[in-house]
């Protein structure tokens, strides 16, 4: 078996994994409710404007943390936007884990 090949098996089992299935349902609930649909995308938006400042050096904006954080604190109220936060970590989390398995397999040639 080739790299390729073993790639795609690679990505075959990650599509039919729990971790996948589960937050992709999850996904498609939250993308049919307007109101979850919104209030996610404002907390996403709100999430990424203040991880790119900090990885600018910028200075903390309070408002939008705080904003963030509440925002977060109303959408896990909510029972499908808990599942939905709780299926995207455990699925980022396999990612990161397969990830970290290949990194680690090569990391002869990164010292």
């Amino acid at each position: 078996m080739n790299i390729y090949d073993t790639a795609n098996k690679l990505a075959y089992e990650i599509k039919n994994s729990e971790e996948y299935k589960n937050y992709k349902e999850l996904k498609k609930k939250v993308q049919e409710d307007a109101q979850l649909k919104e209030k996610l995308d404002n907390f996403e938006k709100l999430n990424f404007d203040i991880q790119v400042s900090s990885i600018q050096g910028k200075q903390k904006d309070e408002e939008k943390l705080s904003n963030m954080q509440n925002l977060y604190k109303e959408l896990v109220q909510n029972d499908i936007m808990k599942q939905y936060f709780d299926a995207e970590l455990k699925f980022n989390v396999l990612l990161t884990d397969v990830n970290k398995i290949i990194a680690d397999s090569v990391q002869d040639l990164i010292k």
